[in-house]
């Protein structure tokens, strides 16, 4: 395997985008959101429209899945991506529309609010897994798609290090949960500390840990 053929496998690209831009979709916002399996806290969702330029690739050469990067590399990466980017915007759902939906159907909420804030409508949507039925953009939805196009990679960097900051900062107002640690997901800390005085008003109530320790 060439080195070249190594970094395509490894990081996000512009084929898929290159594609529509060739048929003549002018702006193309990628889709992801953050925070879908935690136990506190809102969901994310970032849209990012990025330049029909491949020099794009160079600029965000180190874009990747947000999963992938560690905290300081997402942190370094999120004021290039707002800088090149042509449009971004980010969009919530919270803990009790969560509870009031489903995590399904406030992922897609969350996600058509983030389309709703860009400046201006994108003309074609590359989404994360998700579909977008009630959205008439044309769309294409990307198992994995954090890993294969740059808009959607860029897009799980923003919602990711937004909800994080949301977090650590929620932490100052419950600070017995450690959420700037573990920013809402279930580790050992967070159960322990449910299981001591229970949960507070930014939990999902209706996902099982906490039915579970509601009895």
């Amino acid at each position: 395997m060439s080195r070249s053929s190594a970094i395509r496998i490894q990081y996000p690209n512009i084929d898929l985008e290159s594609e529509l831009w060739e048929q003549g979709y002018g702006t193309i916002a990628g889709l992801d959101e953050a925070g879908r399996g935690a136990w506190a806290g809102p969901l994310y969702a970032a849209a990012v429209v990025l330049p029909a330029d491949a020099h794009v690739m160079d600029v965000l050469a180190g874009v990747k899945d947000s999963k992938k990067m560690t905290a300081k590399q997402r942190e370094r990466w999120k004021d290039c991506i707002k800088a090149v980017s042509l449009d971004w915007a980010i969009g919530s759902a919270d803990p009790h529309e969560i509870d009031q939906l489903g995590i399904a159907a406030a992922n897609r909420t969350a996600m058509q609010r983030a389309i709703q804030q860009l400046h201006y409508p994108p003309d074609y949507l590359l989404i994360d897994y998700i579909q977008l039925p009630d959205c008439q953009l044309p769309q294409t939805n990307l198992p994995k798609g954090d890993g294969l196009s740059l808009s959607i990679a860029a897009a799980s960097v923003l919602a990711k290090t937004a909800r994080d900051a949301l977090l650590i900062d929620l932490d100052k107002r419950y600070p017995r949960y450690g959420f700037a640690q573990h920013k809402g997901y279930g580790t050992a800390r967070h159960r322990a500390a449910l299981q001591a005085g229970g949960a507070c008003e930014i939990h999902r109530m209706s996902f099982a840990p906490m039915k579970f320790m509601q009895g």
